[in-house]
């Protein structure tokens, strides 16, 4: 059978789509292995990271989510993770590379969460939301931010670039970029403050 010429830009932006996924994919499995000291194979890690498994469910499933013909198949998928991975995360939730959820039990990840490259999160973090209105209402991470265990972060509040959220912490505003926030309600610590101890992440 002889391939119809017409086909010829589908099949190469299919193809396109694929290597791009397969990038990631190997992005997130990186990140996971430089990320957890705990990790001793790569096996280990495709076979027991339930975080691993979290995001790269969350990745099928929000490409599915970005055809509104698709909305419930990506519902479907981001369910399935949630029941084998305990952790959630909404398919609509945009996502950057090198995405590592440690530990991951109890994470939840809204709608509208915007997380930008080489970010970090521990078990029972929460982006969520403090509205029932649509729009915009669940926090963006930028790039390199890393949220302790139990850290909550609430609305459609900001992290700065490289800022570090502490364990059981409880963020409702925006916090600058560089900025280490801890406490209930969060309060960001500066510069001057007398350095935390390296188990505030965990």
């Amino acid at each position: 059978m002889v391939d119809n010429p017409a086909d010829q830009p589908a099949r190469e932006a299919s193809g396109g789509l694929l290597a791009r996924a397969r990038a990631r994919f190997a992005e997130d499995f990186d990140a996971a292995f430089r990320n957890d000291p705990a990790a001793r194979s790569r096996l280990e890690l495709v076979l027991a990271y339930p975080g691993l498994h979290a995001v790269w469910a969350h990745r099928i499933a929000h490409a599915l989510w970005r055809r509104s013909a698709l909305r419930i198949p990506a519902r479907v998928v981001s369910n399935i993770a949630r029941t084998l991975t305990g952790i959630e995360i909404h398919p609509g939730a945009t996502i950057g590379r090198r995405f590592f959820i440690d530990h991951g039990s109890g994470v939840v990840i809204g709608e509208t969460a915007e997380i930008g490259d080489d970010v970090m999160l521990y078990h029972q973090v929460t982006l969520g939301g403090r509205t029932l209105n649509r729009g915009k209402r669940h926090p963006t991470l930028e790039d390199g931010v890393v949220a302790g265990a139990g850290a909550k972060i609430l609305g459609p509040v900001t992290v700065g670039a490289y800022s570090r959220v502490g364990a059981n912490s409880v963020v409702t505003k925006d916090v600058p970029p560089g900025s280490t926030v801890v406490g209930v309600p969060g309060k960001v610590r500066t510069a001057a403050d007398a350095p935390l101890e390296p188990e505030w992440i965990i």
